[in-house]
């Protein structure tokens, strides 16, 4: 700071210095404003990319679709003592409300090996669409055979002559027991629709703010609720996105199906058995729904029949 030749601040000097202070002050709340600008920018992206990452989850979650699959795992005893044309069963075992059992006959010099289905509460017109696998299994060794078939009728599927009757006996047998593996995979049922637990139809169109529809079924929802329940929705409904703005929006690549048994979940109806578990967990990962998953972890941890598939 100058001075004069006393000492003092001239009052021309004092002008000066109290400028150069507003200057300061004009900078600082100048860059300050830029900054917080810039913060808030920020933190927009990071919403909208936090956003659009739960949607992109969301859709890589798609391609993993869930399965119904199981495996049906017998050791038959004595199998020497086989007759000819005689059926060996084992014993029933149910998965998606059919019973299912494999057997084996000796025919022909060779081992036949068929799975057989027998819906439990069929409809008229019913049908199942599986992939098998059927396995036998040896010391070091093991034999597969693979086939695709529609179950339209109660009947043992598979092949008369799997194995040579030798072979078998020579490289399979261990103490004459036999250990046979079916792993299956359903790829399509009709005819065994459930009662649902809860509509989600026009019945309660007035208390509904948004339509989903899954294959042409469509759903009477909240989007508040939606959004507690799962941070997928949460994005899609109440975010910054087109979706958000319409009252009726399309869910694809999900059955229908499972989303009812979901929903019913959610809404605390006890939708969660061996059958459904699966399909419910599926769309509980995929839509980031905690307290699904949480119920699906508990069943299969607590009441679950169902054997892992190995």
């Amino acid at each position: 700071m100058a001075n004069n030749d006393k000492g003092e601040t001239t009052p021309e000097q004092s002008e000066t210095d109290e400028l150069i202070e507003k200057l300061k002050l004009v900078l600082e709340n100048s860059q300050k404003q830029k900054f917080d600008e810039i913060a808030e920018k920020l933190q927009s992206i990071e919403k909208t990319v936090s956003k659009n990452s739960i949607l992109l989850n969301n859709q890589n979650k798609k391609e993993q679709k869930p399965e119904k699959r199981f495996i049906l795992k017998y050791e038959f005893e004595n199998v020497t003592e086989f007759e000819e044309n005689m059926h060996n069963y084992s014993e029933y075992e149910d998965h998606y409300n059919v019973k299912w059992r494999v057997n084996l006959v000796r025919f022909n010099e060779h081992l036949g090996f068929f799975i057989r289905c027998e819906p439990i509460a069929p409809a008229d017109n019913w049908s199942i669409k599986t992939k098998l696998e059927y396995k036998v299994v040896g010391k070091n060794q093991k034999i597969i055979r693979t086939e695709d078939y529609c179950y339209e009728k109660i009947i043992g599927w598979g092949f008369d002559d799997f194995l040579d009757w030798d072979k078998m006996r020579n490289e399979y047998l261990i103490d004459d027991n036999l250990t046979v593996e079916v792993e299956v995979e359903i790829l399509k049922m009709t005819g065994f629709e459930k009662e649902n637990l809860r509509n989600f139809d026009e019945s309660i169109k007035e208390c509904s703010d948004v339509v989903l529809v899954v294959n042409d079924r469509e759903f009477y929802l909240s989007k508040m609720f939606l959004a507690l329940q799962s941070s997928y929705f949460k994005s899609l409904l109440l975010g910054n996105f087109e979706e958000s703005q319409k009252d009726k929006i399309e869910l694809k690549d999900i059955n229908p199906d499972d989303f009812q048994n979901f929903l019913e979940l959610i809404h605390g109806e006890s939708s969660i058995d061996d059958d459904t578990v699966s399909g419910i967990l599926h769309l509980a990962d995929m839509y980031d729904a905690p307290t699904a998953t949480r119920r699906c972890e508990e069943f299969l941890l607590e009441k679950s029949k169902k054997k892992n598939v190995q």
